[in-house]
């Protein structure tokens, strides 16, 4: 291993150890910067981010971090309620986040603006709900993912509710389904296999590049914990269903079409959004291959997805 690689590694194994100004991260090709613009306020990541650390690229998000005291802050128009943590505002033009949790009290703990393309934001911490001698993560979920999601939106690629496998020849398998379908299931089954890769058993992203569809691992793992910052061309789309045998049902476009969008993750709130999402999953469609996955809960579906492949 170069000396290189050995200090990235270290990097990211002390990251909430040392005391940067400023972070970098890479989730699916996309470079955010990480800023604090003031000395008490340390950043830091734990947890499947740690991966997700890069050194010396060019930023494609800017975000600045900085302590504000957020009881009177004002919010604009309401855009979107997500029912739990956080709103959506739209004030002069930009987006603003705004984060309240019944362990912190009625006043936002965070609030984050971001501009109309989402290449640049500011987090702001409200100082007295948060312990100024840790490193601190201004972007904790969901507030990354919101983040990515929103950059994504802009013609760039869409996230899925999905489990991705990179097998050990370099292709690439997406899973996909909703809550208690199998996913964390099927990636517990791949994990240990030779020379295959978990990408997430939660989360994937999808872009295109160099006329092909990628699917890159993300930080928001479920709860088998898998998660990767690796990617792979993407070979083939099942859609889970648990069943009493292995098979494969072929699907109609348009209902891939609807299965992909129903676990997918766009910004509902933004109709331009919406269209490119489902643009977006008429080429995947188009592209690689889908079907429905009836499966068995144990190492048979690997085989039968080994030989699958082949046929």
């Amino acid at each position: 291993m170069s000396d290189k690689n050995m200090n990235l590694l270290k990097k990211k194994d002390s990251v909430l150890s040392t005391q940067p100004s400023s972070l970098l991260i890479r989730i699916a090709d996309i470079n955010c910067e990480l800023l604090s613009s003031d000395a008490s306020l340390r950043l830091g990541f734990e947890g499947a981010m740690k991966k997700f650390v890069v050194e010396k690229v060019k930023p494609d998000i800017r975000v600045q971090a900085s302590w504000s005291n957020l009881s009177g802050k004002r919010n604009g128009e309401l855009v979107f309620d997500s029912g739990d943590l956080w709103k959506l505002y739209s004030e002069n033009g930009s987006h603003c986040f705004r984060f309240i949790s019944p362990v912190f009290g009625s006043h936002p703990y965070k609030m984050a603006t971001f501009t109309k393309e989402f290449d640049s934001g500011e987090v702001y911490l409200h100082h007295s709900y948060f312990n100024r001698n840790q490193p601190i993560y201004p972007l904790e979920y969901p507030l990354d993912e919101l983040m990515i999601n929103n950059f994504l939106a802009r013609g760039k690629g869409v996230e899925f509710h999905s489990c991705g496998i990179l097998d050990s020849q370099g292709r690439g398998y997406l899973f996909v389904g909703q809550s208690t379908a199998g996913k964390t299931t099927i990636a517990k089954l791949w994990e240990n296999e030779p020379g295959v890769k978990v990408l997430s058993d939660d989360r994937i992203i999808l872009r295109k590049a160099e006329n092909r569809i990628w699917m890159y691992g993300t930080p928001w793992h479920g709860e088998a914990m898998l998660a990767s910052e690796a990617k792979a061309p993407l070979s083939r789309i099942y859609f889970l269903e648990k069943g009493l045998k292995n098979e494969l049902i072929p699907q109609k476009p348009s209902d891939s079409i609807s299965r992909l969008f129903t676990c997918s993750f766009p910004p509902f709130y933004n109709r331009d959004a919406l269209d490119f999402t489902l643009g977006f999953l008429e080429g995947v469609v188009k592209a690689v291959p889908c079907s429905e996955l009836r499966f068995t809960p144990d190492k048979s579906v690997t085989e039968f997805i080994k030989v699958e492949r082949f046929t």
